[in-house]
């Protein structure tokens, strides 16, 4: 579970609702037309903008922004550093003995086992790399576009609603429903793209960063191992992926 993004998420929305109530009935703040106008007009907009494969995929990738297990770039040093000892002793045939729970650095232990070529990993893990962020930026892009076009909607709801409005200004009883709609969709299609649908597109994309970077630390890696470089200069390469302060040689060894 990611707290900062709940909790920020939550907090935001929290905050949002606390004025609406401090100013009055929250009910004022509820309008039919606007709610219709912005999120049922920007999720139809976003979906003639993308194959629908991809937009349906977008709320499944969405849940990495709220749950998201990665490992610590310094754990993955220590197993490869552990690998490359190992296979420095016993070949990489030692290397079938080892328990890993990282299906990338599985995939690159087995094309080594197998005897695959230097050059034929590096290709073959470099295109699973970039096949991965491309997937990432997939269903960070939806809501990137959600949170450009629900501004855009709320402008929409608030020219009907101006419309509207000056269209009756002879009667009196007309003229408040129609300000109401010119009002709140600006106030929804600011709500769902900065409180939602931004932080979201944001979150998926630090996501997909850290990921590849620990994948591009695994490939580096594997490449060493498959050198047979010595494991402390892998370590020491390995080390640049990390922060300064974290590359004390009791991190991995």
């Amino acid at each position: 579970m990611d707290l900062a993004t709940l909790i920020g998420m939550i907090g935001a929305i929290g905050f949002v609702l606390m004025a609406m109530i401090l100013g009055g009935d929250l009910g004022m703040f509820f309008n039919v037309p606007s709610v219709l106008i912005v999120f049922g007009g920007s999720v139809f907009v976003v979906l003639s903008q993308y194959p629908l494969g991809q937009f349906l995929g977008a709320g499944k990738v969405a849940g990495k922004a709220f749950m998201f297990k990665i490992q610590a770039p310094e754990e993955l040093i220590h197993k490869i550093v552990e690998m490359a000892d190992a296979a420095r002793k016993g070949g990489f045939l030692a290397l079938e003995e080892a328990v890993i729970d990282n299906a990338f650095m599985q995939k690159g232990v087995d094309m080594l086992v197998d005897g695959h070529d230097v050059e034929v990993v590096r290709t073959t893990m470099g295109k699973d790399i970039t096949n991965t962020s491309e997937r990432h930026d997939a269903g960070s892009v939806i809501f990137k576009s959600l949170g450009d076009v629900a501004p855009a909607m709320g402008m929409i709801g608030t020219l009907v609603g101006l419309v509207a409005m000056l269209s009756n200004m002879d009667d009196p009883k007309a003229i408040g429903p129609a300000m109401a709609v010119a009002l709140l969709t600006t106030l929804y299609g600011a709500f769902l793209a900065n409180i939602v649908c931004l932080p979201i597109s944001f979150k998926l994309s630090v996501r997909a960063a850290q990921e590849k970077l620990n994948q591009s630390l695994i490939l580096d890696g594997i490449l060493g191992i498959a050198d047979g470089q010595n494991p402390r200069v892998i370590e020491g390469v390995l080390k640049g992926y990390i922060a300064e302060g974290k590359r004390g040689t009791g991190e991995t060894e």
